[in-house]
């Protein structure tokens, strides 16, 4: 236990970078520099991970202090990689609420949105080269855009429909032959769902209990989220985008758009942005100490989750792995995600670009005004785009120095 604190402390302080830098680096700690999971085991733990809706590298850390240690091994290797980004988060979301008015704060966030845009369409096209592999692939990505993009249709039912379009596609092909490995213990699927769903359960009825309606919300809606999150936490960066600043007012589009920049910028997933909005959100309503308590209800309803759906599939991988319409149904959404990001990327660009945009009226295409567009944006997001995408510089360096050159733009 003691070298599995230690390993799985480093890999919770050295995981920038999102998902692929981090499950490249659960492989060489995990895999590589150590007997601990075979190939075959990491491999097929990483697709489990995949298919079970919130952060994949968080999920398959957990899974292999599971699968060393059982459930307390999961819980340490779990609680390792989420708790130091979250600690940053939370200086990062309280500065900001103090200080994010001053002027060369805001110019910094200029850079630092322009580079936003970049970071998610340099996610857009990892995704599409493993995603989109052929004709269909291709046309359920066009699909989730329109349907997004120009329909406004919710995210959670464009998941469901490819979803069950990968499945339905997928009848009649064989399963795959796999080596079964013994499961370390016996499933008890039962209590599992019983305990870690009443843990997740638990401070939502507290809440309701004590009437305390918006955190309440907080709780309801960032548990919402920990279902639909399949395909990464850019795929519900829109659709969380809206809800808060559209349905509940808790935020600002500028304030969403900033929070990612920062959420970029620490270790462990990024799905941390759930605490940064929310302790925004709670500093609106009651100070430091509102903001504490709705970052801690946001962190516990969105990575409750993650433990209680490896607990609950860990048992089962290897009988999992044998079902190819579960792996269709997820490749089906994989390639809607590609969509799904470049409505993303596309709606960041158009927010960060021009200073006022409407909503068109009969479809939910964004109309901006052309005369409000800004130049020293437009300029910062090239240059980021030279920096990330033509020098292939690092995503915190450019963050720091789209940042640096935000303030100086604004100076000159």
């Amino acid at each position: 236990m003691a070298s599995l604190i230690r390993v799985f402390g480093r890999i919770g302080l050295l995981s920038f970078g999102g998902p692929a830098a981090q499950i490249a680096l659960m492989h060489r700690e995990l895999v590589e520099a150590r007997p601990w999971l075979s190939e075959q085991t990491y491999l097929r733990a990483l697709s489990l991970c995949m298919l079970l809706p919130g952060p994949e590298a968080m999920q398959l850390a957990i899974y292999a202090g599971w699968r060393l240690r059982g459930t307390p091994g999961g819980l340490v290797a779990g609680l390792l990689f989420v708790v130091p980004g979250a600690v940053v988060i939370l200086a990062l979301a309280l500065g900001y609420a103090v200080w994010g008015d001053l002027p060369l704060v805001q110019a910094a966030f200029v850079g630092i949105k322009a580079a936003v845009i970049v970071i998610v369409v340099q996610a857009l096209l990892k995704v599409a080269r493993r995603a989109l592999t052929g004709l269909a692939a291709w046309g359920l990505a066009c699909a989730a855009f329109v349907a997004l993009f120009v329909l406004g249709l919710p995210f959670p039912l464009i998941v469901l429909v490819a979803g069950l379009y990968g499945f339905a596609a997928a009848r009649g092909q064989s399963a795959p032959q796999v080596v079964a490995a013994p499961a370390r213990t016996a499933p008890r699927s039962a209590l599992t769902l019983a305990t870690w769903g009443g843990l997740w359960a638990l401070p939502l009825l507290a809440l309701w209990l004590g009437n305390h309606a918006f955190l309440l919300d907080v709780g309801l809606f960032f548990s919402k989220l920990a279902i639909v999150t399949f395909g990464g936490a850019y795929a519900v960066l829109a659709y969380m985008t809206q809800t808060v600043v559209a349905d509940y007012g808790w935020i600002t589009t500028e304030a969403m758009i900033d929070a990612l920049g920062l959420a970029e910028t620490t270790p462990g997933p990024l799905i941390l942005v759930t605490e940064f909005v929310a302790l925004l959100a709670g500093f609106a309503q009651g100070g430091v100490m509102g903001a504490l308590a709705a970052g801690a209800v946001a962190l516990w309803v969105t990575f409750t989750p993650c433990f209680l759906w490896i607990f609950l599939a860990g048992p089962y991988l290897d009988h999992l792995a044998t079902r190819p319409r579960l792996s269709a149904a997820l490749h089906a959404i994989t390639a809607a995600v590609v969509g799904v990001i470049a409505n993303l990327s596309l709606w960041f660009a158009v927010h960060v670009l021009f200073r006022e945009v409407d909503t068109g009226v009969w479809l939910a295409l964004p109309d901006p005004r052309w005369s409000s567009l800004d130049v020293q944006a437009l300029v910062l997001m090239l240059a980021a785009a030279g920096l990330m995408l033509g020098a292939r510089r690092g995503m915190v360096e450019t963050l720091g120095l789209l940042a640096l050159a935000g303030i100086g733009l604004d100076l000159l």
